[in-house]
Parts: structure tokens; sequence; C-alpha cells
């Protein structure tokens, strides 16, 4: 990684934007360097270069090809150290709080308002000084399989994450996405059994999904369920193809898969205003989602975009490191149960934290 370490250091030292990301089951690392200080956005969907965007899809930040050098580089002897990380059980008053919270989404189900909705918390995380690099290369070894990235702009700040969901991926004139649900912790596939609420919350996924790009493609194709393992958690996935009918469609089933079932609910609107009037902080770029826009920088072909869900991510400020967990609720759903999910899942991040 000599090439992008050097184009690193300079515009850490400059404060320039960049981003920086492993795709998953690869061995390449992909940087776009931006060489000025504007911040950037995509309307159409159809320009070319890298997209985040938060969780409303609204004021996305884009890196245009045009204006940044592209480094392609190999992390195929990549060789990082891992400490320990003394985590604490969160607090009874923070249990309280989201057993209050995931009970007000089972209240609002069980009276017919939504039929789910996603619920989160942000934890944050005192830390002596915080290693950019050294935290992204752990991310990058420790979840192969995931979307590893490290993004910063002087007015946005720093993100990292590693993300096992895609949104929507594009080759051509064909599309692919998938349905990821369910959550549990295991050491072993074989020992993985899912329960009727976590089949249940899978399958509404699929149908959101389904319905949202049927207007705009043809030829859908759709997997059986099956099981798949991100880090130490396993979840419970669909694959889905088609064809768009037109290559402008792109952008119109990007706005209306996003957020997903598995990152708001269901209706859309309806779970999403439940989660702005009860969550109690802005998400941000949580639950957003960014990726490769009709470019690939490995094959440099146009017309390819590579688009992932912000899922597993913290913000990095200083000294300070935010994540941003949750789980979906449905009217099966038990308080403490979806408390402990989250506690699993903040582990992912927080095992890149040890000093």
């Amino acid at each position: 990684m000599i090439k992008i370490q050097q184009h690193l250091d300079l515009h850490l030292v400059e404060s320039l934007p960049f981003v920086l990301y492993v795709k998953p089951n690869s061995n390449t690392i992909i940087g776009y360097f931006q060489q000025d200080y504007e911040i950037y956005s995509t309307d159409d969907y159809l320009d070319k270069g890298f997209v985040f965007a938060p969780f409303t899809g609204i004021d996305n930040v884009f890196f245009p090809v045009e204006n940044c050098e592209i480094i392609v580089d190999s992390i195929a002897d990549l060789k990082v150290g891992f400490s320990n990380f003394y985590d604490e059980f969160p607090s009874k008053l923070v249990q309280e709080k989201h057993f209050e919270l995931v009970q007000k989404g089972i209240t609002a189900i069980q009276k017919g308002q939504i039929k789910k909705v996603v619920l989160s918390r942000k934890e944050t995380i005192e830390v002596d000084d915080i290693n950019f690099m050294l935290y992204f290369t752990r991310l990058i070894k420790a979840y192969p399989t995931a979307f590893r990235y490290l993004f910063f702009h002087p007015q946005v700040g720093f993100w990292m994450g590693a993300t096992p969901e895609q949104l929507l991926k594009k080759k051509s004139e064909y599309i692919q996405t998938v349905a990821l649900a369910g959550t549990q912790v295991q050491t072993n596939i074989d020992l993985v059994q899912w329960s009727d609420k976590e089949k249940e919350e899978q399958k509404i996924v699929t149908d959101f999904i389904i319905q949202n790009i049927e207007p705009f493609s043809t030829e859908i194709e759709i997997s059986e369920p099956f099981t798949v393992q991100a880090g130490t958690l396993f979840h419970i996935k669909t694959e889905i193809k088609a064809k768009l009918i037109a290559p402008e469609h792109f952008a119109n089933i990007l706005m209306a898969l996003h957020p997903t079932p598995a990152l708001c609910g269901l209706p859309k609107q309806e779970a999403k205003e439940f989660i702005i009037a009860n969550e109690g902080y802005d998400r941000e770029y949580y639950a957003g989602f960014l990726g490769e826009l009709q470019y690939n920088p490995e094959t440099k072909q146009y017309a390819e975009s590579d688009i992932f869900v912000n899922l597993r991510c913290m913000q990095l400020e200083y000294r300070k490191v935010h994540l941003y967990i949750g789980g979906g609720i449905t009217a099966k759903s038990e308080p403490e149960a979806e408390f402990l999910e989250t506690v699993n899942k903040s582990k992912t991040i927080k095992k890149i934290l040890g000093t």
C-alpha cells in the first residue's frame, strides 16, 4: 500500500478530501484523492465517481472522477496486529432507554401504524488517540467479506466502516441487489437456526425490493434465502437480479430502495418518520449508502456501479469514536433481545479499537 500511503499522508496534512475502500473478498485497495476542497454532489446518479449519501438520501457527497487522482494498490501482503479492547457493558440507563424505544416500535406495529421499523442507538467511546490507518488496516484484515472504507471530507469529517450489505450493483443494463436480515452470533454456520421472527423479517425485505424494482426492470431472478457470515455474525440473505428498462432507471431504483426495510422499515415513509421522531439523534451517514458510481477504477469500465449500505460504521472525532448500531423490530420482537443484538453488532467495530 505504498502508493496509497503516500497520497494519504499528503491529504491528511492538507486536510484534502479522500476515500479509501476495499471491496468484498478483494486484495485491491482503491483511493479517490480529491484535488480541491469543494463539496460536490450528484443529482441523477449518472455521474462518474464515488458517492457517500446520508440516511435521508439528500445532499450526498460526491468524488467526481475528473476532480480526483485515483490510485489502485494491492493489500495482498498486508499485515497488522490486534490488541484487546476493554469493552464495558452499557449502563442500565442506556439499556432502559433502548428498551423504551423498542417497546414504542412494537406498540406502533401492534396498532397498525407500521409493519416493521429499524431502531438504533449511538454509542460514544473515549479514546486516547485515533490512528486512522491502523484502525482501517485492522478493519480490512478482520472483515474480508465486507465492503471496507475510510472516508474524509473537511466539511463532513471522518467515517469508517465494514458493511456486509450491498444496496445495488450495476453492470451495463443489469442490476443486482440483496435482501439481508436477521442476526445471530455463532461459531459455526452449521449451528445457525432461524426463528419465525427472523424469517419473517427477511421476507419483508425481499418483498419490498421486488415491489420497488418491478416498475423499472424486467427479467427478475430471485434466489432462495440462505445463511451468510459477516465477521462473527450470521445473516439470512436472498440475491436478486434484473435488467434495467432504461439507463436512467438506475437512479429510480436506487431512490426507491433506499432506505431499505433493513435500514428503516415498512411502510418506508411512515417508518422513517417514526425513526426521526423517536430515536433522539441524527443518524447522519449511518444507514446511508456509498460506493462506486458509473465507473470501476480497477477495470476502467464505465456504466458499472457498486453501491453498499453504510452499516457497521463509526464516526471518528478528536479522541471520540461514535458507533451506530440497530436492529429490525417486528411485532414478535423482545426489547431485551433487541438490545443484546446491538451489543453483539457493536463488537464488530470495537474489535479494531484496541491500543
